[in-house]
């Protein structure tokens, strides 16, 4: 990457801060049961992951021909998924390493999020993590969600820094794209679906897990010093 200092690191939650995104998987195949109908996980990872509830739902209604209004089918899902949220979601490994080490070192942390407020808020607070984050944007706050820029422009305003001085964590298709289109640095780490390589070729890094983030992040400190 050319090089500029990381000032803010920028949060995505599902599927990259916590392991949710199965759950939804989930949920969508117990929607879809009653009528007859099947989602496997390749198609969701591909079309329905790292997208806004809206999105999903105004998708699988169309494809699967559903007897209900988007609006009654998100109230379907949000109900199912607030039994989940209830009993917890497990952060995904290292997330708590890694959120205090960015504080101990004084970066901007963000989320930036197609979840909605409620529903983020409960899943970071009962995950004791929420303290944590200086900023947060939700899925209400843009017009475009993911691959549109849009989440991520307005949490570098919010951080009040530029685009190149900040960097996401995603784990989506979706999201990296939207990170490049924001001209964002950005790191990939898989979660049910690895992005296309032609799509990975704009991410900084690609990771397995969070617990790789703290030494990428110690070399570009190296740098910072190396340059002053």
């Amino acid at each position: 990457m050319n090089h500029a200092q990381i000032r803010a690191v920028i949060f995505d939650l599902d599927g990259l801060l916590i392991d949710s995104e199965i759950i939804s998987y989930r949920l969508y195949q117990e929607l879809l049961r009653p009528y007859g109908h099947n989602l496997t996980l390749e198609d969701y990872a591909s079309g329905y992951s790292g997208k806004t509830a809206p999105e999903n739902m105004r998708k699988a209604v169309e494809t699967f021909g559903l007897p209900f209004r988007v609006e009654e089918g998100l109230e379907k899902i949000f109900a199912m998924e607030r039994e989940y949220v209830e009993r917890g979601v497990a952060l995904k490994p290292g997330a708590d390493k890694l959120l205090t080490y960015l504080r101990q070192k004084q970066y901007k942390i963000l989320l930036a999020t197609s979840s909605t407020k409620d529903r983020a808020l409960t899943i970071l607070m009962k995950n004791g993590i929420e303290q944590f984050f200086d900023h947060m944007v939700f899925g209400y706050e843009v017009e475009r969600g993911k691959p549109w820029p849009d989440i991520f422009l307005k949490a570098c305003e919010k951080a009040q820094e530029k685009p190149e001085n900040c960097l996401v964590l995603e784990d989506s298709e979706a999201g990296v794209q939207a990170a490049c289109a924001a001209g964002i640095p950005v790191i990939c780490i898989p979660d049910m679906k690895r992005p296309g390589e032609e799509i990975l070729q704009g991410a900084v890094g690609v990771m397995e897990s969070l617990e790789h983030v703290e030494d990428f992040l110690k070399e570009q400190e190296q740098t910072d010093r190396a340059e002053v």
